[in-house]
């Protein structure tokens, strides 16, 4: 079953569908789906389709010229292989088309550049020379993002401004997500989403016909599992010093989001965690986060910032698979689950969950159903002050949500509550007590979302004050409907 990538497909047809030739790159981190999206995207259409091996340079060649010279093209009547790869690469525009452009899809690229580093140049002069004015469409595919980036893609190599599309793919946004689940209520919806976050390949793994508890037991914490092994299989491949990494990422999962907090927790030289940490943010696993109202100077600081696991799955697995790998290694999932999962589960999804509300505002934003049109919007913490017996004091504090316009004129704050407790009056007022815009005429916004509802006094006064949202586990999740 394929699922979600509407933004990838129709940004493939239409460079597809767009005059004259056109190169298109397409890069992302492992499991993301990149393959399957350009099955999916070519399956009605003339193409060939190379998937690029980790093989000698020779074995490369004479792999693609097999595959290439099966799709028809004039040459395969005179020769069983191509001579080099320049023949081999400029077959492209002999390739039949049906009535549409002459397709050419090498997944992996990066394999065949390691066999050969001449194979960006080769295709450099390729495309300014012919290709280009051709009627033909030729899509690099690639997972090294690293290489991607910095051999493909930027200035003084062969590529840099050849391409006429580049598209970094992501991890699937929660409403894409949670179509893997239809059946699942809007509670165990968040919580999968929590557990295995956006990739495709981790979200196929579980079975949509199971309930969640026993989809958590099978498929992630018993030994045997794709998902038990893949967090191993992938840090093996993509990073070396794989225990030091372990222990770092283990140490932001549960909650060390500073450096000297980390440093603290693995005692690892702070010099070498920030090697490490930036290394895993080329990988998307863990991004540096700063306060929504944060400036440039304090984003370039390399001290500042917050340390967080993107990967919702990389963030289940070190909290809860890898501190209790000896039990589970014994085949004891059950136990884990019922007396280490499942207490934790909802503590733990509060962090996803504000990640799903954030995505509500986006989609809110982008359908102009807010009170404003906003251009930021993401986590803030600063300092505040409050009233303690009498005597005024400054306190560092954080709101969950926080959205303002280009000119600072409105913001929205938000609190999230996954819990099994309904968000009361007191909690509005501490939220609203955290902030004043800086600017005296600014207008403020709240927008409270929870998963078990709100009191009746703070109903009332949503009622009374329209610039107080209270929005439920419905609300929120009901997005994905508004989306099909």
């Amino acid at each position: 079953m394929f699922v979600g990538r509407d933004a990838e497909l129709t940004f493939l047809q239409e460079r597809y569908e767009a005059p004259g030739g056109q190169l298109v790159v397409l890069y992302g981190r492992r499991r993301v789906g990149k393959t399957e999206t350009l099955r999916m995207f070519c399956r009605d259409k003339a193409h060939v389709f190379y998937a690029c091996r980790e093989v000698a340079d020779a074995e490369q060649l004479r792999a693609f010229s097999e595959r290439v010279l099966k799709a028809g093209v004039p040459a395969a009547r005179y020769v069983r292989a191509f001579a080099n790869w320049e023949t081999a690469l400029g077959s492209v525009a002999d390739l039949p088309a049906a009535g549409g452009k002459k397709l050419l899809i090498l997944d992996e690229f990066p394999y065949m550049c390691r066999g050969n580093a001449a194979i960006p140049s080769l295709l450099q002069n390729l495309w300014d020379e012919t290709l280009k004015a051709q009627d033909v469409m030729l899509i690099l595919c690639g997972s090294a993002m690293s290489f991607i980036e910095k051999k493909l893609l930027s200035e003084k190599n062969p590529l840099y401004g050849r391409a006429t599309g580049i598209y970094k793919m992501t991890a699937m946004p929660f409403y894409d997500a949670v179509k893997f689940f239809p059946a699942y209520s809007d509670t165990d919806k968040v919580l999968a989403y929590a557990a295995l976050g956006g990739i495709p390949h981790y979200l196929r793994q579980f079975d949509p016909g199971l309930p969640l508890g026993d989809n958590i037991r099978r498929h992630i914490l018993t030994k045997g599992s794709v998902l038990y092994s893949e967090i191993e299989f992938f840090t093996r491949q993509e990073l070396r010093e794989t225990a030091l990494y372990n222990t770092l990422l283990e140490a932001v999962a549960l909650g060390n989001t500073q450096l000297g907090d980390i440093h603290g927790k693995t005692q690892i030289d702070k010099a070498k965690i920030s090697v490490y940490l930036k290394n895993l943010m080329e990988l998307e696993i863990v991004t540096r986060e700063f306060s929504v109202l944060s400036g440039t100077k304090e984003k370039a600081a390399s001290s500042r910032g917050l340390y967080r696991l993107t990967d919702h799955f990389f963030r289940f697995w070190f909290h809860f698979v890898f501190p209790n790998l000896s039990e589970l290694e014994t085949g004891d999932a059950d136990g884990i689950y019922r007396y280490v999962v499942q207490p934790q589960l909802d503590a733990f999804a509060s962090l996803a969950f504000e990640d799903i509300c954030r995505a509500y505002l986006r989609h809110k934003n982008r359908t102009n159903e807010l009170p404003f049109r906003f251009t930021k919007l993401g986590r803030w913490w600063g300092k505040a002050q409050r009233t303690v017996s009498g005597r005024r004091e400054t306190y560092e504090t954080e709101i969950d949500v926080m959205a303002v316009d280009r000119d600072a004129d409105n913001y929205l704050i938000g609190e999230c509550k996954f819990r099994n407790a309904a968000l009361d009056l007191p909690e509005y007022r501490s939220l609203t007590g955290k902030f004043r815009p800086p600017k005296p005429n600014a207008a403020c916004h709240t927008y409270l979302f929870s998963k078990s509802g709100f009191t009746e006094d703070l109903l009332a006064l949503a009622a009374r004050d329209g610039s107080v949202s209270c929005l439920t586990l419905r609300d929120i999740v009901g997005g994905a409907d508004a989306d099909a």
